[in-house]
C-alpha cells in the first residue's frame, strides 16, 4: 500500500498543496449544488441519493483496479471515516441550507484549528511555526468576514440552529481531516473512496424505509453533477493528502472561502461585502504561507 511519497525538489514540492487547492474548488462546487438539492428534497435524501451513485462509480473504479479485500486495519479506518463523514454531511448540509453559503464555509474553517492539534496528538507531526501562522492569519481572515456577514444579517431561530449545525460538522471534521491523512498513508484513493461510499451507504439505509423518497427524474443530472465533483475532490484530496503532511494541507483548505464567495453571489445572488473581500485577501494570503513553509521543509531549509 503507498506510503508517504517524499517531494523531492522546491517545485514540486508545491504540488500536492495546488492539488489539494483544486480539489477544495471542486468541493465547494459541489457544497453549492448541495444547497440547491437540500432545500428541494432534503438533507437525508440528497445525501442518500448521492452516496449511491458515489458507491457505484467508486465501486466500479475499485472492482476494475483491485478484487482483493483491504487488510482489517484499512477496513476498520474507512469505517470509522465513513462514520464521521456521515455527521460531518448531515449537520453541515442542514445547516446549510439555513445559512447564507458563505457563512456557512466560513464556519467550517474552525476546523483547521482542531485539526492542528489533532495532526500532532494522533499522527505525531511537530507544528511549525510557519503551519501556525498560516492557520492563524487565515483563520483571522474568516473572523472579518462572519463579524461583516452576522453584522449586517438579522438571523432568524433557524438560521441560528443552522448556525449551530454547522459548528458541529465542523468540529467532526477536524478530525475528519486528520483520518485523511492517517488513511492516505494505508490505501489508494479510489479504495477509500469505495469502502467508505459503502459504509455510509449501509448507514444511512438503515433509515431508508422510513423516510427515503423516490428521487423525481429532474433531480438527477444535478445530483450526477454533485456526485461527479465529490469523487473528483475526494480523490485529488487524498491524492494530496498521501504525499505532504496534515498541517501544511489543512492551510489550504481557506481557499474554500474564495470559492463561496464566487459561488454564493453567481448561484444564489449573495452580496460580496469589503469585509469579505479584506478576509479573503488574509486567506489566500495563508495559502501561499503554507505552500512555501511546505517546499522549505522538504529542502530542508
Amino acid at each position: 500500500m503507498p506510503q508517504d511519497i517524499p517531494v523531492k525538489s522546491g517545485a514540486s514540492a508545491m504540488v500536492p498543496v495546488l492539488v489539494c487547492t483544486l480539489a477544495i474548488f471542486l468541493l465547494s462546487a459541489m457544497d453549492a449544488g448541495m444547497k440547491a438539492l437540500v432545500i428541494a428534497i432534503g438533507v437525508y435524501n440528497t445525501v442518500l441519493w448521492r452516496t449511491v451513485l458515489a458507491t457505484g462509480v467508486a465501486g466500479a473504479g475499485w472492482g476494475f483496479r483491485s478484487r482483493s479485500l483491504p487488510p482489517l486495519r484499512s477496513l476498520r479506518l474507512h469505517a470509522l471515516r465513513a462514520l464521521v463523514v456521515g455527521i460531518i454531511l448531515i449537520t453541515f448540509f442542514w445547516g446549510l441550507a439555513r445559512v447564507p453559503l458563505a457563512v456557512g464555509i466560513g464556519l467550517s474553517f474552525i476546523a483547521p484549528l482542531f485539526a492542528l492539534l489533532l495532526a500532532s496528538l494522533m499522527l505525531g507531526e511537530r507544528i511549525r511555526m510557519a503551519a501556525i501562522w498560516a492557520a492563524a492569519i487565515g483563520f483571522g481572515g474568516v473572523v472579518i468576514i462572519l463579524i461583516g456577514q452576522l453584522g449586517a444579517s438579522d438571523y432568524s431561530r433557524d438560521a441560528l440552529w443552522g448556525t449551530i449545525s454547522i459548528f458541529v460538522s465542523t468540529v467532526f471534521y477536524g478530525y475528519n481531516l486528520v483520518l485523511t491523512r492517517k488513511q492516505a498513508q494505508l490505501a489508494k484513493p479510489i479504495e477509500i473512496m469505495f469502502f467508505q461510499n459503502l459504509v455510509l451507504l449501509a448507514i444511512l439505509a438503515a433509515a431508508a424505509p422510513w423516510i427515503a423518497l423516490a428521487l423525481p427524474r429532474e433531480f438527477w443530472l444535478p445530483l450526477v453533477g454533485v456526485t461527479i465533483l465529490s469523487l473528483s475532490g475526494q480523490y485529488l484530496m487524498s491524492w494530496s493528502y498521501a504525499r505532504a503532511e496534515a498541517q501544511y494541507m489543512i492551510s489550504t483548505e481557506y481557499s474554500a472561502f474564495i470559492w463561496a464567495i464566487a459561488l454564493g453571489w453567481f448561484a444564489f445572488g449573495e452580496p460580496v461585502t469589503w469585509p469579505t473581500l479584506a478576509g479573503a485577501s488574509l486567506i489566500i494570503a495563508s495559502c501561499w504561507i503554507a505552500t512555501w513553509a511546505s517546499s522549505r521543509n522538504v529542502r530542508g531549509d
